[in-house]
């Protein structure tokens, strides 16, 4: 039984395990890189630390973190903007997705192309931030719309969506 040995199974899982990190990790790198063109390099500001802080905690390297630092303050990189898209989900349910991108005009025609094949579109700024409040760690929920078992599946398959895309940071929802 060629390909049935205990190696190919280890070898599979820990490629799986290892595309998971390396994605969380690039997420965390653009974030820091943001952070520190920001705050010009400064360790200390509090922005920046807060994202070196929260790198540390998910086991970032920290040669990976000194990189991404070093990439926010070169003159050589591209400029990073943070930028807030929302929309209605399933039942009505406000959802924020925070994302971080070089490119605005790609990345907006990506996520309205990945809602369009969901069914859902963007909503006009302002329109579903109401129903947060933005916190030191994100958006927190005002108040939470319970959703049925279905409408759930569908907003948790509508959040896996949003989460593959390179560009999106974060996707809150007030659904309970």
């Amino acid at each position: 039984m060629a390909g049935h040995n205990k190696w190919s199974k280890i070898k599979h899982k820990k490629a799986a395990t290892d595309a998971a990190k390396s994605k969380v990790f690039g997420k965390m790198a653009r974030l820091i890189a943001v952070e520190s063109k920001k705050a010009n390099g400064d360790t200390s500001a509090p922005g920046l630390r807060a994202a070196i802080d929260s790198a540390k905690a998910i086991s970032m390297p920290k040669d990976n973190i000194e990189r991404a630092v070093a990439k926010g303050t070169s003159d050589e990189t591209a400029a990073l903007e943070s930028i807030l898209y929302e929309m209605y989900g399933p039942s009505g349910t406000a959802v924020l997705i925070d994302i971080l991108t070089d490119n605005r005009n790609r990345t907006a025609a990506e996520i309205r192309h990945l809602l369009s094949r969901l069914g859902y579109e963007l909503a006009t700024p302002g329109s579903a931030v109401w129903a947060f409040t933005k916190t030191a760690e994100g958006y927190d929920a005002n108040s939470t719309v319970e959703i049925s078992d279905e409408d759930g599946e569908k907003l948790e398959k509508l959040m896996e969506a949003l989460d593959e895309h390179d560009d999106v940071q974060d996707v809150y929802t007030n659904a309970a």
